[in-house]
C-alpha cells in the first residue's frame, strides 16, 4: 500500500455544508470550520482526506484544497480531490479520487507524477474486478449501509458483497455508506482495509472550545484502530487453523 495509507485506512470525505451547517452557504471562501475538522482528524490518525465539494467554482475549490493540504502537513494524511485531476495538481494534493464517469485510471496515470495516488469508487464486486489493475491504488465500495448522504439512492450492498469483493480483488477496499462507530466492527470483520465517511467525522461531538487538540476524535480513532487490529488478528488465527 502507498506511503501514508497504512492499514487501516480511515478516510474523511469532506462536505462543507454538513461540517459547517448554514454558515457555509453563500460564503464559498470561508471554510475555517471544515479545515479545522480536517486538521483535528489528521492529527488524530485519519490517513486519507477526500475533498468532495460539489458546487464550488474552480478558484474556490483550489483555495480550499490548498488549505486542507496545509492543514494535514506534518501528519500521515494524504489529500485526494474528487474527480478533478487538474485541481489536485494545482493545489499540491497527493492524488485524485475517480468516479465511475471519470476518465480511466490508466489515462490519469499517464499524465501525473510518480507516486500520485489514484482511488476509484465502485458499486459492485464485478465493477471492482474490472477496474483492478488499471492503475488504481485503492477502491471505495458502497453504499454498504443506509446513509443520509444519499437518501435517494435506495440501494445498499450490505456486508456480504463487501466480503466477496475483498476476497476477489487484491488491493485495499474501503467501505462507504452509513459507517458509524457501532457498525464499523462489521466492516472490519468483512475484511475491508478501512472505511470512508462523512457523518462519522462531521457529526462527531467535539470540544466546545476549539483548542486544536481534537481529543474527541483521537479517542474515537484509537478505538476504531483497535477494532480493525482485533479483526485482523482473528482472521490470521482463523487462517492458521485451516
Amino acid at each position: 500500500m502507498k506511503a501514508g495509507l497504512s492499514r487501516p485506512v480511515f478516510c474523511l470525505v469532506t462536505d462543507r455544508h454538513r461540517a459547517e451547517g448554514q454558515r457555509s452557504r453563500g460564503t464559498p471562501g470561508n471554510h475555517d470550520h471544515l479545515v479545522r475538522l480536517v486538521r483535528d482528524a489528521a492529527t488524530a490518525g485519519v490517513n486519507l482526506v477526500q475533498v468532495r465539494e460539489r458546487g464550488l467554482d474552480d478558484r474556490h475549490l483550489v483555495a480550499l484544497t490548498r488549505d486542507i493540504v496545509g492543514a494535514v502537513e506534518g501528519t500521515c494524511a494524504s489529500v485526494v480531490v474528487n474527480d478533478r485531476v487538474d485541481i489536485a495538481l494545482a493545489a499540491g494534493a497527493a492524488g485524485v479520487h475517480l468516479r465511475a464517469d471519470s476518465p480511466p485510471a490508466a489515462e490519469v496515470r499517464a499524465i501525473v507524477p510518480p507516486g500520485f495516488l489514484i482511488g476509484r469508487s465502485v458499486h459492485s464486486e464485478r465493477e471492482a474486478i474490472e477496474v483492478a489493475g488499471t492503475g488504481v491504488d485503492y477502491l471505495i465500495l458502497g453504499t454498504i449501509f443506509p446513509t443520509a448522504s444519499k437518501p435517494a439512492a435506495g440501494v445498499t450492498l450490505g456486508l456480504e458483497p463487501l466480503a466477496r469483493t475483498v476476497r476477489a480483488v487484491d488491493m485495499p477496499i474501503l467501505a462507504i455508506g452509513g459507517i458509524t462507530a457501532d457498525n464499523v466492527g462489521k466492516v472490519a470483520a468483512a475484511g475491508a482495509a478501512g472505511f470512508a465517511a462523512i457523518g462519522l467525522f462531521a457529526d462527531w461531538p467535539r470540544e466546545p472550545v476549539d483548542d486544536g487538540s481534537g481529543a474527541a476524535l483521537q479517542i474515537l480513532l484509537a478505538g476504531l484502530r483497535t477494532v480493525f487490529r482485533e479483526a485482523r488478528i482473528h482472521t490470521e488465527r482463523s487462517v492458521e487453523r485451516l
